[in-house]
């Protein structure tokens, strides 16, 4: 089965969220469970997590189909002990208001060493900050998300995913989210069938299948290597919709959140209705 869906609006409550991804047709989503831009948001009210609830069963939305993503001001590698404590109490805020909404997975961007730390002392910050925070929680799974390598974002190669892996203690309840636009920013080409097979084999070697938990299904307007992250609409980038028909067709990228961050989301319906097609369509 093929969850696939947008990262939707929760403008006005969590509780709008389910109703904005069955609009467009989705059968998975995304959203921030508090404001993306703020250290700090009111705790969610009964009245919201019972109506998110309510909406995810009418819907037809389970937790394996939702991957909530954290805010994007949060560091878990930061560089000073004043920065990653900020980081830290904010993401246990945001894996304890997955807990509240019977959350199961909890999507972030690895952090940055702000060229102030080496890499791996920086890798081995945000994996304390992720053993810390599942100590202090139960049920959910902080999912890593690859990056494009931006600045001094770290995340963006394979291996570093899997040095943070193997520093959590409880491996039942880590994973990573692989963004298709970081991908091929990050060094990692998917524009070919062969390609793409070499650089998910690469991923399973060095990180496992057993630990894709999610995917960003994003086009990019950069190419190769280029550590720029700008996504673009399905077909419109350097990716193409080849690729996409091949997640599509691909029985390892099933039953797990198969995420739209693209640019343009009047047209979210239309990618979703186009994804769908693909299932059941040979390579041409």
């Amino acid at each position: 089965m093929k969850y696939i869906g947008a990262h939707v609006s929760a403008s006005g409550g969590v509780e709008n969220a389910p109703e904005n991804a069955f609009k467009i047709g989705a059968t998975a989503f995304a959203l921030f469970t508090k404001n993306q831009r703020q250290w700090k948001s009111s705790p969610l009210s009964r009245e919201s997590i019972d109506l998110f609830h309510e909406r995810c069963e009418k819907y037809n939305y389970t937790a394996a189909q939702i991957l909530p993503h954290d805010s994007y001001l949060i560091n878990l590698g930061h560089p000073t002990n004043e920065g990653i404590e900020k980081s830290r109490e904010a993401f246990l805020d945001e894996m304890q208001r997955c807990e509240q909404l019977g959350l199961r997975l909890l999507n972030f961007h690895p952090g940055s060493h702000l060229k102030e730390i080496s890499l791996e002392t920086c890798l081995d910050r945000i994996a304390d900050s992720i053993n810390m925070t599942l100590d202090a929680t139960h049920d959910v799974t902080a999912v890593i998300e690859n990056t494009a390598g931006q600045g001094s974002n770290v995340g963006y190669a394979f291996e570093h995913l899997a040095y943070i892996i193997d520093k959590v203690e409880d491996k039942s309840r880590v994973g990573v989210c692989i963004d298709t636009c970081h991908t091929i920013a990050g060094g990692y080409d998917l524009t070919t069938e062969e390609s793409y097979e070499a650089t998910f084999r690469k991923f399973d070697e060095i990180i496992g299948f057993k630990y894709l938990r999610g995917m960003h299904l994003n086009d990019s307007k950069k190419g190769l290597g280029s550590h720029v992250d700008r996504h673009d609409s399905l077909g419109k980038g350097i990716l193409g919709k080849e690729l996409f028909r091949r997640i599509m067709q691909d029985p390892r990228m099933d039953n797990i959140p198969l995420i739209l961050e693209t640019p343009d989301e009047s047209i979210w319906a239309e990618e979703i209705q186009w994804l769908k097609e693909q299932i059941s369509k040979k390579y041409w």
